[in-house]
């Protein structure tokens, strides 16, 4: 095999992982306590611009002054952990608060999607949550998409994934029972 010269230099490497994860960012009582604010809270249909299929679950909003100033600090801390280590991107907060979610079966679903857009605000990582006990559903996998195959993410109560905000993914369908989670998205200065 011939070898080809390649006359480019690179400064730097890309050094932005594909996705970070933290088990137990919340204990089982924390998560059920998170749980039961949310729904007494009320929930409604969750909505997606132009695409009213793609996404089939109730959500709600959590902010720090839902008696949650103490998620809100552990999620600081891990991101910021997480941020230093995988992704090194300039960020500056939780500015939309924390998005509740509860997906049923046999349809509760989010199909394919990217968590940016143009003209909004700057999201750079997005961030998951399992708030639901893995044997208490079945189906609702959180999957991450490198190349067409996905990556399936952890499923413990407690977890939290950590991944770019443009990066492909989706929550399958939920076949039996229902699956709780917390998403949020982690802001910044333009991407340059």
């Amino acid at each position: 095999m011939k070898k080809i010269n390649n006359p480019s230099w690179n400064f730097y490497l890309d050094k932005v992982s594909s996705y970070a994860y933290w088990e137990n960012a919340f204990t089982k009582e924390e998560c059920e306590k998170i749980i039961k604010i949310a729904k007494e809270k009320g929930l409604s249909k969750g909505l997606t611009p132009n695409k009213e299929d793609i996404r089939l679950s109730d959500i709600t909003w959590l902010y720090s002054t839902d008696d949650l100033e103490w998620a809100f600090r552990k999620i600081t801390d891990i991101v910021l952990n997480l941020n230093a280590r995988f992704f090194k991107f300039d960020i500056f907060g939780l500015n939309e608060g924390f998005q509740f979610t509860n997906y049923k079966a046999p349809t509760g679903k989010y199909g394919k999607h990217i968590d940016r857009s143009l003209d909004m605000i700057i999201r750079k990582l997005s961030l998951s949550i399992q708030l639901t006990d893995p044997k208490e559903y079945e189906g609702g996998e959180l999957i991450l998409y490198e190349d067409d195959k996905g990556l399936e993410m952890k499923k413990e109560q407690g977890t939290l994934v950590l991944f770019p905000s443009y990066m492909l993914h989706e929550v399958k369908p939920v076949t039996k029972g229902e699956r709780n989670s917390l998403v949020a998205w982690v802001t910044g200065k333009q991407f340059k």
